[in-house]
This record gives structure tokens, sequence and C-alpha cells, in this order.
């Protein structure tokens, strides 16, 4: 099994939920404007249903981004996933270990760097571990971007000033 095309799958699962939530999330919000609106009798109704509206229009916005990214990702995988040998550098696709040091000691992670998905933790087959998302425009995709097996960056995320290092790249 290849292992990237697993959490590929995996990444799109998620998509495929989020997706439904906001389908269902949209259709609930546009029936009850739709209800509130026909039965309004007083102002604050017509308020509401205007609220109502309004968060139909967020979900659907939420649903088309989902599937927009889901599109990407797809068309991403569709091309295959290159193989990375320890002296390349990390791009996209690839799985990288890295060493994560600070004043709480230090701390190792799998990332896939993938076009979209940047922050979200997917399970290993089995629940066997699991890799970090990132993606070319997050913080961590953008200063990682390039390096090789042995650089250490000095990478602030979330205020946090941490020491990153490449181990391994795959």
């Amino acid at each position: 099994m290849d292992i990237k095309r697993f959490f590929v799958d995996e990444l799109k699962s998620v998509y495929q939920a989020r997706i439904a939530g906001a389908a269902r999330a949209e259709t609930t919000a546009a029936d009850e404007a739709d209800h509130m609106q026909s039965d309004s009798k007083r102002r604050e109704d017509t308020k509401a249903a205007a609220m109502e509206g309004r968060m139909a229009s967020g979900h659907r916005r939420r649903r088309k981004q989902a599937v927009a990214e889901m599109e990407r990702l797809l068309d991403f995988a569709e091309g295959g996933f290159k193989h990375f040998k320890p002296t390349d550098r990390v791009g996209l696709g690839a799985m990288v270990d890295v060493r994560i040091e600070d004043e709480a000691g230090p701390e190792e992670r799998t990332l896939l760097f993938l076009p979209v998905g940047a922050g979200i933790e997917l399970n290993g087959p089995g629940g066997d571990g699991f890799v970090v998302v990132v993606t070319p425009s997050s913080p961590v995709g953008k200063a990682l971007m390039g390096s090789r097996v042995g650089d250490s960056l000095e990478i602030v995320v979330a205020g946090r000033d941490r020491e990153w290092s490449v181990v391994d790249l795959g």
C-alpha cells in the first residue's frame, strides 16, 4: 500500500465530511429562514429570518471552499507521488520527519506536504501513528519548502519560536 495515497484518501474523507456537514447546515438554515420569512408578522421575525439567510450563505461558502480544496487535492494526487530521496529538497508531496526543539524539550513529527489541508492530523493505517498536513502557504510549509535533510530552521508558530530540524525525507 502506498502510504501517501492512504493519507490522501484519509484527507479526502475529512473533506467529504466537511462538505456534508456544511450542506446539512446550509439546508437547515435556509429552511429556517424560509419558514421565518413566511410566518413573520413582527419586525424581529424578519430580522431573525435575515440572520438565518446569512447563516445559510456562510455555510454555502464553507461548502464550496471545501469542494474546491478537495478538487485541488484530487488533481494533485492524480499526477502520482514522487518518491523523495534523502538528498532531495522538501517539496509538494514529500513526507518529512522533523525534530522540534524548544524549552519544553524535543518532539518529533511526520509532516505531509500537500496543496490543501494545512494543520489536519491524519491517522496512519490501523491507527499506527499520524501525520500532520502542511501546505506551502502555511508558516511551517513556507519555512521548510526547499530544505534538505540535516537543515535546521527557526520557525515561529503561534507566537512560539522553535528550532525545526529535517530528519528524514520520503
